[in-house]
């Protein structure tokens, strides 16, 4: 699997990214059946199984309940690893909650770079509540970030939005996007765009509807040959699941080219 340069962030991931909230969190998810958290010995027989398959990318956040640190006891090999954690979201009780102080960000990267067990994150995302303005407008999560990026403990930063005009501002203001794009809704569209014109990293989320899509190779051809997409994050921990999308993305990959 070729990698794919994550913008102008001089990063390259691979055009599948895992994603981690199975790992770690089993309440309050939009999946269409109930699921057990794996236990450590299957966790790491994925990982290196995602790792053999060409995958380098994997997607995680404090709201994604132990992920962050089951990924620094479990991650072979964790330093060759291309991560992206988030900010903002707290999943306590059941119940997420959201801090877009400047104190609190800071705190969440920290906590995230110790239960990484690294020095540093790749990729530190806001995990958008929904109001991308007002974060953008009134909280200070972005200029910490800038800071935290000017102080080397992250190498690139944005935003998982959930509006057009957040995205947009977010691809014309910092290094990384995460936007929602899948076979049933291009609301976003315009955000990917705007970024490919100015080079800016686009990492999908919801490419496959949270496993409702109709078609998942049909979900991978319309998001990766996309102009502007850096990678598509997918969640699963199951072997088979992971083999087969990773063969549906080559497909579509080595049609490409």
């Amino acid at each position: 699997m070729e990698l794919r340069q994550l913008g102008s962030t001089g990063i390259d991931v691979s055009p599948l990214g895992l994603g981690t909230v199975k790992i770690g969190r089993n309440e309050q998810v939009k999946y269409p059946q109930g699921f057990e958290i794996p236990g450590d010995q299957a966790v790491s027989r994925l990982f290196e199984l995602a790792r053999e398959l060409g995958i380098n990318f994997i997607d995680t956040a404090p709201a994604y309940g132990s992920s962050e640190e089951r990924l620094g006891r479990l991650l072979p090999n964790r330093n060759d690893w291309v991560i992206m954690t988030k900010v903002g979201e707290i999943f306590e009780n059941g119940e997420s909650r959201f801090d877009f102080s400047t104190g609190h960000t800071r705190r969440s990267v920290e906590n995230s770079l110790s239960k990484l067990r690294r020095d540093h994150v790749d990729v530190v995302l806001v995990h958008s509540d929904g109001n991308d303005m007002d974060i953008i407008n009134n909280q200070g999560a972005l200029e910490e970030l800038h800071r935290l990026k000017q102080e080397g403990l992250i190498r690139a930063y944005g935003m998982s939005t959930k509006t057009v005009e957040g995205g947009i501002w977010i691809v014309e203001h910092t290094d990384v996007v995460m936007a929602t794009y899948n076979l049933e809704t291009d609301v976003e569209l315009p955000v990917i765009e705007r970024a490919h014109e100015l080079n800016k990293g686009v990492v999908v989320k919801k490419g496959l509807q949270s496993g409702h899509a109709a078609s998942v190779e049909d979900a991978f051809r319309l998001v990766l040959t996309q102009p502007g997409v850096s990678s598509m994050i997918v969640g699963t921990i199951n072997a088979d699941h992971l083999r087969s999308n990773v063969d549906a993305c080559n497909r579509v990959i080595n049609y490409m080219v």
